[in-house]
Formats: structure tokens, C-alpha cells, sequence
């Protein structure tokens, strides 16, 4: 059997990553058209590099030594391709690469992609981004005990066959705390987890063969919810006596004329309250999210709320603007709040953000290029799922038109009877 019809080594300098005029030297190993690149650890002078021969050049001791090195080195990697030859083995670049390192019978698990994801992330990403992680992971360890009795599984084991076995038991996986199963676009958000952690682990050379090929994600598009103009002052008129609810509902009033997030809001210090280019205080502030700076209008509601907490012994402990409360307990209480005010919809405190984009902005006339610079968001293409446009608005649109038709219409009719 034909295994492979070219084969070369070639050893270069890196100049581009070159430092105090020191490239490292790495080797090249190409096999029909496909190529390997180990790093051999060594530096050399970029004066003394020769492309062509891809050696260095003069014969100091230590130049010497070097060039001994890299022919050894030539010589390994020519053994070892010549023994997958022999062991008629399926030849590749990455093959003789990790015949080289003696990598080739070491196998990594699952969870060993798990682990160095974890690690190699855990300054990278935000807390709530890597705790959706860890609650994919443990999906991940329930099926494997489940359906295969076991608490970890190779890489190269993994098939298409096991994605389609995982999504299925996603979709009938019910929590013991009697909460609903998960649906749809939940089931696949793990899935698009676990794809991540296996297309890190082809990128580490891991795994060579993608289970994820023949794999399509079917997301189902849900509308953004948000408040009508009529739901958010039924919120804004009603005074609670209990006073964390009362927060909550400032909070929440606050984020529907800011658009900030919980996370922001409850991060924001007067720091971050500044005097804009037009004289009114702004918020100037990096979204906790994605760390892209925002300058935000401060409206008279949302200077109303800040006043209301100037004094308050909480926050002036805390060094906030507002009294610091858990997502989880805020969105309980929102749950209370929307139940008092008659409000039918499922209300998060995210529902606020959008809120601000339909109601409070999109719907007074404000243009979506401006809601997207409020939102921070860098494409408006984003914008554009948030900010749906309001019925009132398209009514309000739509009126404008008949008017316009009515116009053209009255002046045809006046140009007719003068003509008569």
C-alpha cells in the first residue's frame, strides 16, 4: 500500500518573534503538501542564519555544536518516518511529529482537555462565562457515568455518534430540584461548549479526526422580551414598603433608562459618573462583559434613582452608587414585582437592557446607529436583535405614510378641478 509520495525537513529561524537580534530555530516537516512545525528550543544569532542551507553559518565551537544538533535532529525525524513506513503505519506530518516526541501512545481524555481548558482560561474569561463551563462539564461527567459507566473517555473515542447521544440525553435530563427540562437553545449552548473544548483540542494536536464534522446545531430564534411603555411606568408608579424590593425595582427603573447590565449597575461608583461633552453628567464606564468602554447620557429618571442612594450607609459603605444585591435574589424579587403590577411577562433584569433599546430609545425616534454606540455593542447587526421595533412605533410609521398618500392624493384632486 502507497502511504505517501513526499517527504521533506526543513529547519528555519523565526525572524518575525526574533529578540535582542536572537531567532528561535524550528523544524519543518512536510508530507504531501501537509505540514508539522516542532520547536527545537535553540537560538541563533540572525546574522549567522543561512536560509539556503538552513544550518549556521562559521565554524566557531558553538556554531558547530549547533549544526551537530540540527543533524541529529534531521536524522531522528528521518528514522521515524522511516519505522511508521515499516510498521506500515498511516504516515502524516503530525505522525512523525509525535513519533519524534514520543507522544504518539500517549492518548489524552476528555478530561484532560477539561482540565487544561480550565486552567488556561481561568484569567482569560469572566466568571460568569466560565461558570457556564463548569455547569457543561458536569453534564458532561453525569452522561459519561450514565451512558458509558465511566468518568472519563479518550479523545480519539469520541464519534459522532457520542454527540448525538449527548444531546439526547440533555434533552431528557431532568433536574432533581423539579425545574423544567432544558430547552432547545440551552441544550445547545452545552453542545456548543463541548465543541470548543474538542476544536482546543485539535488546535493542541490532541485529536486529529473532528467528531464535530457531520454535526449541525439547530438554534430556534426567540424574541427579546421587553416592556411596553405602559408595563414600565406601572413599574415606575409602584412604591413598595419592604425596602429590598424597593431597590430591586430601582434597579431595575434605572437599567430600562441606562441600559446597564445587573452586573454594571451594581459595579457602578461615582468614578464613573463624569461631566459629558455637552455639560449633563454622563456614565463613563468598561463593560464588565466585554470590557469595551461606553459613555452613557445620564436621563433625568436615572439621575432621580442616583439621588435617591446619595446617602444611603450601604452603599457609601460599599464605595458604590447603589446597595449591592445577588442576581439571584433580584431576580426573585423581580418575579414578585412583576406579579403586583398585573406584568404577565417572565421579568429579568435583563429585560430592562432591552427595554431601553424598544421603548425607551428605538421608539422615541432615536437612531439604532446611536442605541448600538449606548448599548456598547460593536456591530449593529447586534443592536438589531435587541432592539425590536415596538407596534406603537410602526403604527406611529405607518400614519406618517397614510398622511403622505392623503397629501398626494388631496393635491391631484385640487390640480384636477382647477384644470375643470
Amino acid at each position: 500500500m502507497k502511504t505517501t509520495s513526499t517527504f521533506s525537513i526543513l529547519f528555519w529561524a523565526d525572524y518575525s518573534r526574533a529578540k535582542d537580534n536572537q531567532a528561535l530555530i524550528y523544524a519543518r516537516i512536510t508530507i504531501n503538501g501537509k505540514r508539522s512545525t516542532i520547536s527545537l528550543k535553540r537560538k541563533v544569532p540572525i546574522p549567522d542564519w543561512d536560509v539556503h542551507k538552513g544550518r549556521v553559518r562559521g565554524t566557531s565551537q558553538k556554531n558547530r555544536i549547533l549544526n551537530n544538533y540540527l543533524d541529529e535532529v534531521y536524522s531522528g525525524l528521518f528514522r521515524c518516518y522511516q519505522d511508521l513506513k515499516i510498521e506500515r503505519k498511516f504516515i502524516t506530518s503530525q505522525a512523525v511529529k509525535k513519533r519524534y516526541l514520543s507522544e504518539d501512545e500517549k492518548h489524552h481524555s476528555l478530561c484532560d482537555i477539561i482540565e487544561y481548558h480550565n486552567e488556561d482560561m481561568a484569567d482569560k474569561l469572566k466568571w460568569g462565562t466560565q461558570k457556564n463551563y463548569f455547569t457543561t462539564q458536569r453534564y458532561i461527567s453525569k452522561f459519561l457515568l450514565k451512558k458509558h459507566k465511566t468518568t472519563d473517555i479518550y479523545l480519539q473515542d469520541l464519534d459522532y455518534n457520542f454527540i448525538l447521544k449527548f444531546e439526547k440525553f440533555l434533552r431528557a435530563f431532568k433536574p432533581e430540584d423539579h425545574q423544567r427540562k432544558m430547552g432547545n437553545n440551552t441544550v445547545m449552548k452545552h453542545i456548543e461548549r463541548l465543541r470548543k473544548l474538542i476544536n482546543l483540542s485539535i488546535k493542541l494536536d490532541w485529536l486529529e479526526r473532528d467528531p464535530f464534522s457531520n454535526f449541525k446545531s439547530h438554534r430556534i430564534k426567540t424574541e427579546r422580551g421587553f416592556l411596553s411603555l405602559e408595563e414600565l411606568q406601572e413599574i415606575e408608579r409602584k412604591e413598595f414598603n419592604i425596602p429590598r424590593v424597593q431597590l430591586v425595582k430601582d434597579l431595575f427603573v434605572f437599567s430600562c433608562y441606562t441600559s446597564l447590565s445587573y452586573i454594571d449597575v451594581i459595579h457602578l461608583t461615582s468614578d464613573n459618573i463624569c461631566i459629558g461633552i455637552d455639560g449633563e453628567l454622563w456614565i463613563h464606564y468598561r463593560r464588565e462583559k466585554t470590557a469595551k468602554p461606553i459613555r452613557i447620557p445620564l436621563l433625568p429618571r436615572a439621575l432621580q434613582i442616583m439621588e435617591k442612594y446619595k446617602n444611603n450607609n450601604k452603599s457609601i459603605a460599599q464605595g458604590s452608587i447603589f446597595p449591592k444585591i445577588s442576581n439571584q435574589k433580584l431576580n426573585t424579587y423581580l418575579k414578585e414585582i412583576a406579579d403586583v403590577c398585573g406584568i404577565k411577562k417572565n421579568l429579568t433584569f435583563h429585560i430592562a437592557r432591552h427595554t431601553f433599546a424598544t421603548t425607551v430609545t428605538l421608539s422615541n425616534g432615536i437612531p439604532i446607529e446611536t442605541v448600538s454606540k449606548l448599548l456598547g455593542h460593536s456591530r449593529i447587526s447586534t443592536t438589531q436583535i435587541y432592539a425590536k421595533v415596538i407596534e406603537r412605533k410602526v403604527s406611529d410609521d405607518m400614519q406618517k405614510l397614510r398622511k403622505q398618500f392623503d397629501e398626494v392624493e388631496n393635491r391631484y384632486i385640487l390640480n384636477t378641478l382647477s384644470v375643470e
